[in-house]
């Protein structure tokens, strides 16, 4: 399959977005990823839109590069049947609510006497422990009691969530981030035992908002909400342009602000000490923001980025995906690629990020079938019969 973890086995039972997510990078490294669903439906996010010809279009991309086979670990044959597969795994993804696994016999204990070496990844909404580990979660708690959206939006508006599920994909990269590391161990050390991996998917987010911890516990500010403006440079804000398209700029240094004021045709500002630095620059910010506002207001997006880029600005156009799939750069760097499909021949995907020069990785296919793998996984790789898996077909246990 090719990629930097090749010859990695990942288990991944968990649903919906964030821990799927997490098995899904791992995928995309080159791990060999066997993804588990109850038998029937599967996993819920099949049932999110949108779709095409009935055909979940998210689910293709959120699980792409795994395979597919059903088992209901509730029941005796299904929970026997996982243990023979176990020790194939190097690694093992759920995201039940705490104790859930437990309950069906699948303790970590058990877990490590089938697996000695198993690393196990459990994302939940608030950890394994503390009053909040048995409520629920998804992407908009995660954001809400994580911090993010309460800093995001309008000075004088409501508090805004980004319009995707972020907290969900910013959950996966942490706990793909956390399996690789306790992976490197073992890479190091043959004797090492197992991982179990407790990932709160609220404290992800919360990770990523670095500076506010330290800003409340030294300066004793709440830091809230400011729109599109930067608290920690000026100018930064979105501007609209003349024919209606939008721009974001930023810049904090003495020089970038310096190229960004040439390309609006105002090189006295550079020199006004009212904006002599960039602490000066976020003082004045509203003033500043006026004077690039009325000026990308009065020119065409294209003049606007023919000016910056001229002078070496530091101003971006604001991209909805048709735009991104027609940039250039986009193109040069394949940012979205074709992968084989089922349903439709080909579909488009964001590519791997990042790009690895010597294991080279590739996407290989969008996300398939319920069970579509299970004649490989149960003839192929544990060696049932025909007549043994038809009566776990018969009794719902695949």
């Amino acid at each position: 399959m090719g990629g930097p973890l090749e010859g990695l086995r990942v288990l991944d039972i968990a649903t919906i977005v964030a821990a799927p997510f997490a098995a899904t990078l791992l995928a995309d490294y080159g791990a060999d990823v066997l993804k588990i669903e109850m038998p029937g439906e599967g996993d819920g996010v099949r049932f999110f839109p949108p779709f095409k010809d009935g055909k979940p279009l998210w689910w293709k991309a959120l699980n792409r590069n795994k395979k597919f086979a059903t088992l209901d670990l509730r029941k005796p044959a299904g929970l026997a049947l996982f243990k023979r597969l176990l020790p194939q795994f190097d690694v093992l993804i759920e995201n039940f609510r705490p104790g859930t696994l437990d309950r069906w016999g699948l303790s970590k204990e058990v877990l490590w006497a089938i697996q000695p070496r198993l690393v196990i990844l459990r994302a939940t909404a608030f950890g394994q422990d503390g009053p909040y580990r048995d409520k629920p979660g998804f992407a908009r708690i995660f954001e809400a009691m994580g911090g993010l959206t309460y800093i995001t939006g309008e000075a004088d508006g409501e508090p805004m969530h980004p319009g995707y599920p972020i907290g969900d994909s910013i959950g996966g990269l942490f706990g793909a981030v956390g399996v690789l590391a306790a992976l490197w161990k073992r890479a190091r050390d043959p004797d090492a035992p197992g991982e179990e991996i407790d990932l709160a998917l609220t404290e992800a987010v919360f990770r990523l908002l670095d500076v506010l911890p330290i800003e409340f516990d030294q300066l004793g500010v709440t830091r809230s909400r400011i729109g599109n403006g930067n608290g920690y440079s000026a100018p930064a804000a979105v501007y609209r342009t003349k024919d209606d398209r939008w721009v974001t700029l930023a810049g904090s240094t003495n020089a970038l602000y310096a190229a960004n004021c040439r390309a609006i045709g105002r090189p006295e500002l550079i020199d006004d000490p009212h904006f002599a630095n960039n602490a000066a620059r976020v003082q004045h910010a509203e003033e500043l923001n006026g004077i690039f506002s009325t000026w990308c207001g009065n020119h065409a997006l294209e003049e606007v980025l023919a000016a910056f880029a001229a002078k070496q600005g530091t101003l971006a156009p604001i991209y909805s995906i048709e735009q991104i799939a027609s940039d250039p750069q986009a193109k040069a760097r394949d940012m979205m690629v074709r992968v084989p499909d089922r349903d439709f021949g080909s579909v488009a995907m964001a590519n791997i990020v990042p790009k690895f020069s010597v294991d080279r990785t590739k996407l290989r296919h969008s996300a398939g079938e319920v069970g579509q793998d299970n004649e490989e996984i149960y003839r192929g790789s544990l060696g049932l019969s025909e007549i043994e898996i038809e009566c776990l077909r018969r009794d719902k246990v695949i």
